[in-house]
């Protein structure tokens, strides 16, 4: 019976949610549970295809890249593989239509990660960012919406915009990481090894521009997906003024942190904010 496969596809892709990533599990759960397994399986998709490029430095990452690439597209073709996270992410994929060119970027975004280290023009920093993360929430999108395209249209630059603003912020908090054991340099005209109070300000206006353009559209979302969004659009934001906080010097050499009371504080707050429509 291939419904049990695809459920135990479906259970997969929310363990590896919720194995990576305790923030956006939480915000995830906030979600309608009509919605909330199909962002388990976008996730679970973009998160195995990350951690062959990030992690899996005793193997051969071209070619596990190559073999998994191969695969996805085989089962968006066939609407069935036997890896459960593609499988899982297939459904999800032919459910809401998703345009295959959002896949694509985002596959080869994930392919630069296996070669290419600095980022040195504005041009190639948002061509990666647009395949790493704007595409992401493209595809999440797709399914707050459940498909219509109007709605989609309306709402696009927005989700995008808070694609572009999580990946920021993630690479604002993981200099040390992204420099010390993956050698790679995101952010354009930026040196890290002398990062200094001016270019990281000028680094969080430019996120700050982008979590208000993706806020303009959180409120616009349909109520299915709406708390959940603004769950992790408030999470980042903390996260961001923390890095704000912080001395450029602390984030070259440490990984700021949301602790977990803050965290359940965040969720408390956004729950209030949101049934009284104060946001």
């Amino acid at each position: 019976m291939k419904a049990i496969f695809d459920n135990i596809s479906f259970e997969c892709s929310k363990i590896v949610t919720q194995s990576y990533s305790t923030s956006f599990s939480l915000a995830t759960k906030m979600l309608s549970s009509s919605i909330r397994g199909d962002i388990y399986n976008i996730y679970g998709f973009v998160r195995c295809a990350d951690e062959i490029v990030d992690a899996f430095h005793d193997y051969d990452k071209e070619t596990l890249f190559n073999k998994f690439e191969e695969d996805l597209e085989t089962s968006l073709i066939d609407k069935i593989s036997l890896n459960p996270i593609l499988n899982a992410f297939q459904h999800t994929y032919h459910k809401y239509q998703i345009p295959h060119h959002l896949v694509s970027s985002f596959m080869k975004s994930m392919r630069m990660d296996l070669n290419k280290s600095v980022y040195s023009t504005e041009a190639e920093f948002k061509e990666y960012i647009y395949g790493s993360a704007d595409v992401v929430g493209l595809m999440c999108l797709r399914v707050f919406v459940k498909g219509d395209d109007d709605r989609y249209e309306a709402l696009k630059d927005s989700a995008m915009a808070l694609g572009s603003a999580f990946q920021k912020v993630n690479f604002l908090r993981d200099l040390k990481a992204d420099y010390e054991h993956l050698n790679r340099s995101y952010f354009p005209n930026t040196n890290l090894l002398d990062l200094d109070e001016t270019s990281k300000l000028r680094i969080v206006e430019e996120i700050k521009t982008d979590f208000k353009m993706a806020f303009d559209g959180i409120v616009q979302l349909p109520n299915e997906a709406k708390f959940g969004v603004y769950t992790a659009y408030k999470y980042y934001y903390k996260l961001l003024r923390k890095l704000q906080k912080t001395p450029s010097m602390e984030i070259k050499n440490t990984r700021i942190r949301v602790p977990n009371y803050q965290k359940f504080g965040l969720l408390a707050k956004s729950y209030v904010n949101y049934k009284l429509n104060l946001y």
